[in-house]
């Protein structure tokens, strides 16, 4: 089974359509699979459900498919870095769910265990818990979430073997885990792709098995928010 491809295009190939449900991985800016996000864009595919941590920033992530309207709804847990996502979803003209953190790792874990739905206590008494089932449990109301299935999972890792299996840095680990094992489809872009054998067994965050497609490419790694302080003087 081929599992490298020259480019996100040709890795994309086949698998993008109008109204799909896609789970992206990354942390604010970190890990997020943008060179796959920037092939969706030049593919002009629409009605784009997100199920993501956040949206990116208005000119990187998921941000640039806000710009060119390609996405109709997301389901994420902070937003508050993207004017465009903010104008949009005010206007009405884009569809919002918003989950906890913990709720929405737990949804696309959830998914990639084939487990439909979990209760959780997190959100009970809140806006979070209108319309969903409630239920008691040694005193305690929790509330229904259900798993998250998604037609394509992208995500951003450091390194790959040729059989997928992936290494993800720090931060970057973030989401990418989950997301990728809820997709019916996970397709990968790395730093860097070595043999197979090469990396320590013990070292893998995801087996390949779960990931069907890997490319090899550079990657901006933007900083959201540059925070420094005047250096000390001696």
């Amino acid at each position: 089974m081929k599992k490298i491809y020259g480019s996100a295009a040709e890795a994309l190939d086949g698998l993008l359509f109008d109204g799909m449900f896609i789970a992206a991985g990354g942390f604010g800016l970190c890990g997020i699979p943008e060179l796959l996000l920037d092939a969706i864009k030049d593919a002009g595919t629409k009605d784009l459900t997100f199920a993501s941590n956040n949206a990116g920033v208005d000119e990187f992530g998921i941000g640039i498919l806000l710009q060119t309207k390609q996405v109709k709804k997301m389901i994420s847990s902070y937003v508050g870095e993207n004017a465009e996502f903010m104008r949009q979803y005010l206007s009405g003209e884009l569809e919002l769910e918003f989950n906890p953190q913990g709720t929405l790792a737990e949804r696309m874990r959830a998914g990639g265990a084939g487990i439909p739905g979990f209760y959780t206590k997190t959100g009970v008494g809140t806006v979070i818990a209108e319309g969903k089932e409630h239920k008691d449990f040694n005193g305690q109301t929790y509330i229904l979430e259900e798993g998250i299935f998604a037609d394509l999972a992208i995500v951003k890792a450091w390194k790959a073997d040729t059989t997928g299996n992936l290494i993800f840095r720090k931060t970057a680990r973030n989401f990418n885990v989950p997301a990728a094992t809820c997709g019916k489809i996970c397709v990968a872009e790395v730093e860097e792709i070595v043999p197979a054998g090469t990396l320590d067994p013990d070292a893998i965050h995801l087996p390949g098995i779960y990931v069907h497609r890997i490319i090899e490419g550079a990657h901006e790694k933007r900083i959201e928010q540059r925070t420094t302080r005047k250096k000390e003087s001696a």
